[in-house]
């Protein structure tokens, strides 16, 4: 699962990471999405996931992982916890020009007793270090933070590479 508020980049790398051709639920905004939708900071987007994204990556022949990228707009969060359902784990994708819009996705996270990571998706040049991004989210230390760029593929399988060890971390301790 992909989470994260509105315009981060999950659809992004859903489509940059995924071996199949993802389905996407992306609409054009319209007018009718002005003053429900924040578009603050990201005033350049022109479509918007309206039910979720989906994608494959084959680990090996017995495993699969499934990718799911949730809408961010507050208006689809009942979206969320039907999606949950059967996850193992979770990405929240942040921005640091919008962090406030990541509080939703790890509260929802921790009421479900969901291990997550939290990625950094850069765009263009970041002034905050994952420390102060640790910080400014009141992250636990055993919650990993990595930086990236939904845009690569390579920095996006590491995103996931790194929740696929985290769960195996956890599992292990059990």
């Amino acid at each position: 699962m992909i989470v994260g508020g509105f315009g981060v980049g999950k659809t992004t790398m859903v489509r940059s990471v995924s071996e199949i051709r993802p389905l996407s639920t992306e609409e054009t905004l319209t007018q009718a999405s002005e003053g429900i939708d924040d578009a603050r900071g990201v005033e350049r987007k022109s479509t918007t996931t309206v039910a979720f994204d989906f994608g494959r990556i084959t680990l090996n022949a017995e495993m699969v992982l499934y990718l799911f990228g949730a809408p961010g707009q507050e208006r689809f969060w009942f979206l969320w916890d039907r999606l949950f359902t059967g996850t193992l784990g979770a990405v929240v994708m942040v921005d640091t020009r919008r962090l406030a819009d990541s509080w939703y996705a790890i509260d929802r996270l921790e009421h479900h007793q969901m291990p997550f990571i939290v990625a950094h998706n850069r765009f263009g040049e970041t002034t905050h270090s994952l420390d102060q991004i640790r910080d400014a989210l009141d992250l636990s230390p055993d919650v990993p933070l990595i930086a990236c760029d939904a845009r690569q593929r390579e920095s996006s399988k590491a995103v996931l590479i790194t929740l696929v060890n985290h769960l195996y971390a956890l599992s292990s301790a059990r």
